[in-house]
């Protein structure tokens, strides 16, 4: 029985991966990208269990520019990480954020954090993404934790982008808009996938609200999140097709922004394992392969927006 399930999961991925994906709509660029333009798909480090090294080489392979990953102030740890970058020629960004319910102790870590990520010397990263604060704690507060980043990013030159995630500060549509009304320097790692799930749908009554976020959108989190849940149990399957277009036609209008500006675009695939990924009851087995729908976003985002 259990080899059979196997099986039938092997045959449906590879099936998914073919005949079955949903079919997007052709980009349309506005024009052709300016000077400058750049697209970097990075990948995350989120279930990999090897060291750095296997990690580092194993991205290259699959054909990403660079991973992302939590800053570290270990220095063995941070050795092992930028030896691995530097021997397989690939970019970094860094994820920081605080824990804990005390706000004082939560704010000066995640400074310290910020700080440690965009001040080392060894490797410039591509940009800080943030887990920014707590959505219990108050506006004012996670305001203030805008104005540590919105300082350190004008000191160092190094984006800053803060993360819609829930329990974090940008956990909603509705609450996310009213920092960026209130902070002009705001700017986004956009994972709407999680706004699918807390609004329990695809945004449709929030439209404005929506283009306000991808307007400050400086990076993307590109997983494909629906009514109820952060993570479908894969993208290529027929039945996702809805939720499947309807994020990239948002990740479009980033892209369609990017190019206008020419600024460099930076994507992660974010597909996480169990238990992000379904898995079958009892065997804990994962439905899908986290690794092979990652590196399959990563190739059709490349194609769509790397030309």
């Amino acid at each position: 029985m259990q080899l059979d399930r196997r099986n039938f999961l092997r045959q449906s991925a590879v099936l998914g991966a073919s005949a079955l994906f949903p079919v997007l709509p052709a980009f349309s660029r506005n024009a052709p990208a300016a000077p400058g333009f750049k697209l970097l798909v990075m990948a995350t480090d989120w279930g990999f269990n090897g060291t750095r090294d296997e990690l580092c080489k194993r991205v290259k392979e699959a054909g990403y520019d660079g991973i992302e990953t939590w800053w570290t102030g270990d220095a063995a740890a941070q050795d092992a990480l930028f030896n691995a970058l530097a021997k397989y020629n690939l970019e970094v960004g860094f994820l920081c954020g605080g824990n804990g319910s005390d706000y004082t102790k939560h704010a000066a870590a995640f400074e310290d954090a910020v700080k440690g990520a965009t001040g080392q010397q060894r490797k410039r990263p591509q940009y800080i993404n943030c887990h920014s604060g707590k959505d219990y704690f108050s506006f004012e507060q996670n305001c203030k934790l805008i104005d540590i980043t919105t300082r350190i990013s004008q000191q160092t030159g190094i984006p800053i982008y803060h993360e819609t995630h829930r329990s974090r500060m940008l956990f909603a549509a509705h609450i996310t808009r009213r920092f960026i009304e209130a902070m002009p320097a705001l700017r986004l790692t956009l994972d709407i996938s999680h706004w699918c799930n807390v609004h329990e749908s695809l945004l449709q009554d929030q439209a404005e609200t929506v283009s306000m976020a991808l307007a400050r959108a400086g990076h993307i989190h590109a997983r494909i999140g629906h009514p109820e849940g952060p993570q479908v149990n894969d993208p290529r399957a027929p039945e996702w097709e809805g939720a499947v277009k309807a994020h990239f036609a948002w990740w479009d209008e980033i892209a369609k922004q990017k190019q206008a500006k020419g600024e460099v675009m930076t994507v992660l695939t974010e597909f996480g394992p169990i238990d992000y990924m379904p898995a079958l009851p009892y065997t804990r087995q994962p439905v899908a392969n986290q690794w092979d729908i990652n590196v399959h976003m990563m190739k059709l985002l490349k194609s769509r927006y790397g030309k």
